[in-house]
C-alpha cells in the first residue's frame, strides 16, 4: 500500500481536517489544526506531504521521525499540528487496512469509557450556575469555566472576588462533590495568580488549568505552595521535550498535551507514557472537532493515567457548525452518566462524511481569537 495525496479541508467553525489516500483506496483522516492559524497549519501539511507521497502509511514510527527530525528547524505549534494531522490519519488508515481501532493497535484498552467534562460560561463567563445545571440535566458530571475577564499583572481584589462569586453560583447550583474544572487561560500573571489559588481553596476543584502561561512554569512552585488544588497545563506545549522541564520540576498534577497539537497519537502517547512516570494524571485537550476527538478517545482507551476527557459539543466557539455535523453516525460520541464509550470500529472509530466536509470546505473561515486590551489601552491576554 502507497499513500499517494493529502487534501486539507478549512472547515467552520474553525477547523482543518485532513484527507490521505491510499492506492488501495483506503481513506484516513486527521485534524491538523492550531487555532487561529488553520491555513497556516495546511500549508505545513502540504509541505510535509513531499516526503510522504508514495510512501508505505503502515511505517508511522518512521515517518514520525523523519518529519520531525529532518527538518533542520523543529517543533512548534504550526510543525507539531501539521505533523499530528498526518500521524492520525495514519493510524487511522493502518486500523482500518487491519479491521481494528486504533486502540488494538497500541496494546488494548485499559478502559471501556472516559468522564467528559463540558464547557460553561464563554470568554466572559456568566450566567454560569443556569448553564452549569443545564450541563448537569444532560448527564455530565463536571464543567469547565473561564476564571476571570482581563487581569492586569497586579490587578485589583474585585476581579477576585468576581471570580470566586462565580464559582460559588455553581457550588451553590450543583453540590459540593460535581466536578469543577477552572481556567484560567494564561490571563492571570504570577502576583494574581497565587492570590486568586489561594482563595479558591475552599471550593474544592477538580483542577485549576494554565495559572500562568507556559513560559513562566518557574512560577508554579510559589502557586503550588498556596494550594492544594491539582495543577492543569500543557494545551501550549508540543513536544516531549517541551513537558520534559514541566514533568522534571514536579508541580503540575495534570498534563492536558492536545493530539491535534502535540505531534498527533504517537508523540502523545509518550508525553502520557513520561506523565505516568512522574505520577501525574492525563487530561487530554480538545476544544476541536470530531476526528480530533476520536484520536484522544483512542488515547484514552490505553493511557493509565487519563481520568477525563474534554470535547466540544456546543462550546461557545460552535456557532455555525457543531461536533457531530460532520459525521455519517454521529451516536459514536453518545455521552452516558457523564461518560463516552471509546470508539470501536476500525482506525479512529468514526464515520467522516466527505459530502459535508467538501461542502463546508467551500465556506471555510477565517477564525481568530479575540484582542483585548485593558483599561489602560494595553495588551490582555485572552
Amino acid at each position: 500500500m502507497k499513500i499517494v495525496g493529502l487534501t486539507t479541508y478549512v472547515v467552520p467553525p474553525r477547523w482543518c481536517f485532513l484527507k490521505v489516500d491510499t492506492d488501495e483506496g483506503i481513506v484516513g483522516w486527521g485534524e491538523p489544526v492550531l487555532e487561529g492559524r488553520a491555513h497556516t497549519v495546511a500549508a505545513a501539511v502540504s509541505e510535509l506531504a513531499d516526503y510522504v507521497v508514495g510512501r508505505d502509511p503502515f511505517l508511522i514510527e518512521d515517518h514520525w521521525t523523519v518529519m520531525y527530525r529532518a527538518g533542520f528547524y523543529r517543533g512548534g505549534g504550526i510543525h507539531m499540528s501539521a505533523l499530528a494531522g498526518i500521524d492520525q490519519a495514519l493510524w487511522d488508515i493502518k486500523g482500518k487496512a487491519l479491521g481494528v481501532p486504533v486502540h488494538q493497535l497500541l496494546g488494548g484498552p485499559v478502559r471501556e469509557r472516559i468522564r467528559v467534562y463540558s464547557w460553561i460560561g464563554g470568554d466572559r463567563p456568566a450566567d454560569t450556575a443556569a448553564m452549569a445545571r443545564d450541563c448537569a440535566a444532560r448527564g455530565f458530571t463536571a464543567v469547565k469555566m473561564n476564571a476571570t475577564e482581563e487581569l492586569q499583572i497586579v490587578d485589583s481584589h474585585d476581579k477576585v472576588d468576581a471570580v470566586l462569586a462565580r464559582v460559588q453560583a455553581v457550588r451553590d447550583a450543583l453540590g459540593p462533590h460535581f466536578g469543577i474544572g477552572l481556567d484560567f487561560h494564561g490571563r492571570v500573571h504570577r502576583p494574581m495568580a497565587k492570590v486568586i489559588a489561594r482563595e479558591l481553596e475552599p471550593f474544592r476543584l477538580m483542577f485549576i488549568e494554565e495559572p500562568v502561561l507556559s513560559e513562566h512554569v518557574e512560577a508554579l512552585k510559589e502557586i503550588a505552595n498556596h494550594c492544594a488544588t491539582p495543577i492543569a497545563l500543557g494545551e501550549r506545549l508540543y513536544s516531549r521535550w517541551d513537558f520534559k522541564r514541566v514533568l522534571a520540576d514536579g508541580y503540575v498534577d495534570i498534563v492536558q498535551p492536545d493530539p491535534s497539537h502535540a505531534g498527533g497519537i504517537t508523540e502523545t502517547r509518550k508525553i502520557a507514557a513520561m506523565a505516568e512516570a512522574y505520577d501525574v494524571a492525563l487530561a487530554l485537550h480538545c476544544p476541536l472537532g470530531p476526528i480530533a476527538l476520536a484520536a484522544n478517545l483512542q488515547l484514552d482507551a490505553v493511557c493509565y493515567n487519563a481520568f477525563i476527557q474534554e470535547q466540544s459539543l456546543g462550546i461557545h466557539y460552535n456557532t455555525t457548525n457543531d461536533l457531530l455535523d460532520y459525521l455519517r453516525d454521529p451516536s459514536v460520541f453518545a455521552y452516558r452518566d457523564g461518560h463516552v464509550a471509546i470508539p470501536q470500529r476500525p482506525g479512529l472509530g468514526i464515520d467522516v462524511d466527505e459530502d459535508v466536509v467538501k461542502r463546508m470546505a467551500e465556506v471555510g473561515h477565517r477564525w481568530r481569537n479575540p484582542v483585548w486590551r485593558h483599561a489602560d489601552g494595553s495588551f490582555a491576554e485572552w
